[in-house]
């Protein structure tokens, strides 16, 4: 007779996610004792998220990585590459908010007309009040409730934290120059992103060589430039799963090779199949 205990059951991976129609510029999300991993991504939304459980580790200004741990709020401008990530061999719990950036500039612009919008840091705060705020508007957005109290509780949550105290985590220094120069190849890939652009091709608009994109680049916006076109990608797969599009149609759509690389690229980004999403 074996001597050893019986393994105790690990808790399932449980994700869940909130969309309304009347309300197009939220979305929410839940995960419950999650392993799921993420590569480097950007979206182009507002984030802001809530560790509820267990430990993640951030990336989000460079290489640096930061500890979070249960009852951190943090708050991700868009477009800012990040990685949040359990920590080795655990699972962690968490709820995250999307916001559209032009709805979220509207809405702060109300109240705060000279807010400087350009090179804005990732917020980390850590008060237990902020920790229950968002988990009780989350729990409304994920509730019954009417709309019109739904977004009433969202824009007093965003007026009452968008200056709150927190740690900042402030994007690398970067040389303007060296932006104004890749700006053409990203401006293609953004009017472009299912076009299959060599990368030869980007490097002759920035007047750069291949190597020299690929540096400047990284230095930018943290990704090289097929990363950053295959994540755009994901981002518009996200918006049209949304929407109810069909899986094979869209990974045809979006320029992937077929649905099974499609689906492995969009867990990647995303911890979820798109299948899953889009339930």
């Amino acid at each position: 007779m074996s001597s050893r205990l019986p393994r105790r059951p690990q808790p399932a991976d449980c994700q869940s996610f909130w969309r309304d129609p009347a309300l197009p510029y939220v979305e929410s999300r839940r995960a419950i004792h999650s392993r799921a991993c993420y590569i480097p991504h950007h979206h182009p939304t507002v984030s802001i998220g809530v560790v509820d459980a267990g430990r993640s580790l951030f990336t989000g200004a460079g290489n640096r990585e930061v500890e979070l741990s249960a009852g951190t709020l943090v708050i991700i401008p868009a477009d800012c590459v990040h990685a949040c990530n359990p920590a080795p061999d655990a699972a962690w719990s968490y709820q995250m908010l999307h916001l559209d950036a032009a709805w979220f500039a509207a809405v702060r612009r109300e109240y705060a007309a000279d807010w400087p919008s350009e090179d804005e840091a990732v917020r980390i705060v850590k008060k237990q009040q902020s920790y229950a705020r968002f988990c009780r508007l989350n729990a409304l957005l994920f509730g019954e409730t009417d709309a019109a109290d739904k977004e009433t509780a969202l824009i007093e949550f965003i007026g009452d934290h968008d200056g709150a105290p927190g740690h900042p985590i402030p994007k690398p220094a970067v040389p303007s120059d060296l932006a104004a120069r890749i700006r053409p190849a990203l401006d293609y890939i953004r009017s472009a992103p299912t076009e299959c652009i060599p990368l030869a091709a980007l490097a002759d608009l920035a007047r750069l060589s291949r190597y020299q994109l690929i540096r400047a680049f990284r230095s930018v916006t943290g990704l090289t430039p097929h990363a950053w076109q295959l994540n755009q990608r994901i981002n518009l797969a996200r918006q049209r799963l949304g929407r109810g599009e069909q899986l094979a149609e869209l990974a045809l759509a979006l320029g992937f090779a077929d649905q099974a690389h499609f689906q492995r690229a969009f867990k990647a980004h995303t911890g979820v199949s798109p299948g899953l999403f889009r339930r």
